[in-house]
């Protein structure tokens, strides 16, 4: 292991999990992702333990599925009682610095309601030293204005197309020129952090907006993808035929508007033609070209200062987005399409050399970064987490006692933004569904609605609810058992290795 031990860790938002060209996606231009898969290791099923940002990003940085830090939706506080990553690289050493969001609401036990992080979508999770800071978006717009543009009175206006309001998707660019879009800021203050910090470790959380609404991109990247070269969304033959599968469904399709993905979208998401998600889609792998191209100046930094054989480096995200898929916009409820995230990691040690270009098809999570992190470092790994290092993958070894199946969930409570729980009439705390997948079968449980079953192999869009068919009766009752399973295993245990003893206190690790 080197001297030096660096970790970047990049953190995407919105990046559907099967989008590189190492996975398939031949369409896109990610040269830079590409040499990063080469050197590195691709996981193909890697998910998410939850949508939208503010949970994703609480199992990300602290290890746990959702059911345990409850941190449901975005705006729902983090119990400040759970560690994080931040946390524990301070406990070894490092000083943290965060480029980008965590969308972390404080617990409201310690601090006043008058703290200015209740009145927004979620601020920095406590333990990370922010240089770059984009929660409030502030800073980026006040970096805009200091380089000579003039922001109009409504600010995210520069997220309009040139020209004038559109009507939705579309080709245009950006009013904002790509020298002053919120991915070149990003990155000039994440090189400027490694600049500044040269000679000593360091742990860089690298986050970037895109390719996260609104779907818009800066000129060359608009018109880099062409509407006719992107796959055809995954969907049932109308927006009615698909709501029928499941009330919770039929709220999304009938209730997401384009204006929530587009500065000047008109009408249902669910409205938008194969044309139009033609078009978003080629503007949303524009996005990710960008940050692509943005990540290449990282990576040269990196090899030009020596630095490149001793950081650790995590491509990874949030969550994922339907972008039309089952007519829907976003990351909502309980498809493959906005749980499934990308992961590749390049570790540098020469143990690692005989798996550089390899995929690991076997289940990843992102509970399962944190620890990697932790073990990587040589730091211990707190009882809390979940998840489980992927160490032993990138010397080739496959555990044998690795997970067959993944667990996420999704919490539809009432916010500011959207109301399905008064929509459907369902209690509050009872707002919550949770699943169990693998490659055959997906089970969807309920607390309030019916459950959902499917046939992988013989469905895998996940159009056909096999729940009521007696012939998968028996089937669907063997993924209940294996959710029960799941949650009496992982339930919080923070303290349950401690035990008193007639010699004093005992700790178990496991």
């Amino acid at each position: 292991m080197p001297a030096t031990k660096n970790v970047l860790l990049i953190v995407v938002d919105q990046w559907r999990g099967l989008m590189l060209p190492k996975l398939g996606a031949d369409y896109l231009k990610l040269p830079n992702l590409d040499r990063l898969c080469a050197e590195g290791v691709t996981f193909r099923n890697h998910f998410t333990q939850a949508v939208p940002c503010g949970p994703a990003r609480a199992s990300l940085l602290t290890g746990q599925y959702m059911m345990n830090h409850r941190a449901v939706q975005n705006t729902i506080p983090l119990d400040a009682r759970f560690t994080n990553l931040a946390h524990e690289l301070r406990r070894g050493g490092y000083d943290p610095a965060l480029v980008g969001y965590t969308t972390t609401t404080p617990d409201p036990r310690t601090t006043s309601p008058q703290d200015p992080r209740f009145f927004v979508l979620g601020d920095i999770m406590d333990g990370f030293h922010p240089v770059g800071a984009f929660e409030n978006r502030d800073a980026y717009f006040g970096w805009v204005a200091s380089q000579g543009f003039e922001l109009p009175s409504v600010r995210e206006e520069i997220w309009l197309p040139q020209g004038g309001a559109g009507s939705g998707a579309t080709s245009r660019a950006a009013c904002i020129p790509k020298e002053l879009s919120d991915t070149a800021w990003f990155t000039e203050n994440g090189l400027a952090y490694l600049r500044g910090h040269a000679g000593r470790p360091w742990f860089l959380h690298l986050g970037y907006y895109r390719p996260h609404p609104p779907f818009i991109a800066p000129a060359p990247y608009n018109a880099m993808y062409r509407p006719e070269d992107m796959p055809r969304p995954v969907r049932a033959a109308s927006p009615a035929e698909e709501a029928k599968q499941n009330a919770l469904l039929g709220y999304y399709v009938n209730n997401v508007k384009q204006a929530s993905f587009f500065q000047d979208g008109q009408g249902l998401g669910s409205a938008m033609s194969e044309d139009e998600v033609a078009q978003l889609r080629a503007t949303y792998c524009g996005l990710m070209s960008e940050i692509d191209d943005h990540l290449g100046r990282v990576f040269d930094y990196l090899k030009a200062t020596g630095q490149w054989d001793d950081t650790l480096i995590v491509f990874t995200c949030d969550h994922g987005e339907q972008l039309g898929d089952h007519h829907l916009l976003g990351k909502i409820g309980y498809f493959d399409e906005s749980y499934r995230i990308p992961m590749i990691v390049r570790d540098p040690r020469p143990e690692a050399n005989t798996t550089r270009g390899t995929i690991v098809e076997r289940f990843t999570e992102t509970i399962d970064t944190m620890p990697t992190i932790l073990d990587w470092l040589g730091l211990p790994v707190p009882r809390q987490c979940d998840g489980r290092s992927l160490l032993p993958f990138f010397a080739g070894d496959t555990p044998a006692d690795w997970r067959r199946e993944v667990h996420y969930e999704f919490d539809f409570r009432d916010l500011h933004y959207s109301q399905p729980e008064s929509a459907l009439g369902v209690a509050m705390d009872k707002c919550g569904l949770a699943v169990v997948q693998d490659e055959a079968f997906k089970y969807v449980h309920f607390a309030a609605l019916p459950p959902l079953f499917f046939d992988l192999r013989n469905d895998p869009g996940q159009f056909v609810n096999r729940a009521g068919d007696p012939a998968y009766a028996a089937r669907m009752g063997e993924y209940a058992a294996r959710m029960l399973d799941w949650r009496l295993g992982h339930a919080e245990r923070a303290l349950t290795g401690y035990r008193a003893t007639p010699q004093g206190l005992e700790v178990r690790a496991a």
